[in-house]
């Protein structure tokens, strides 16, 4: 294993991180840059990366370029999948029910979530 990740025991390794580096501050190219770095340590074969719903007005998201940064993190993170060859997961079609911090999911978005991505492995 690269750096001692390893996990030659699973199908897949579903990576869906980004949003709280965008809430503490990290731009767009950065929390991406970050992701890169991640990516490379892993088995690209078995990666998905999954882009996280874009935020929504709430108690943690209060500023517009937050909701505009977690948009553009869509793309951002389809290109670098399409540059790595990742199979690469857009969640922000699903209608996530968000809680009211206006970033994670909701009791209903948890099952929304797990049935879309569900749908999308098969």
């Amino acid at each position: 294993p690269k750096d001692g990740i390893d996990f030659s025991d699973a199908d897949l390794a579903l990576i869906m991180l980004g949003s709280n580096d965008l809430l503490q501050g990290a731009d767009v190219e950065t929390v991406t840059a970050r992701m890169e770095a991640f990516l490379l340590k892993l088995d690209l074969s078995r990666a998905v990366l999954l882009a996280p719903p874009q935020m929504k007005e709430g108690e943690w998201v209060w500023k517009t370029a937050l909701i505009r940064d977690s948009k553009a993190l869509i793309a951002s993170y389809k290109a670098l999948a399409a540059q790595l060859g990742v199979k690469f997961v857009d969640t922000s079609g699903w209608d996530i029910d968000l809680t009211f911090d206006g970033v994670h999911f909701s009791e209903k978005g948890h099952r929304t979530f797990a049935a879309k991505l569900a749908e999308e492995l098969e």
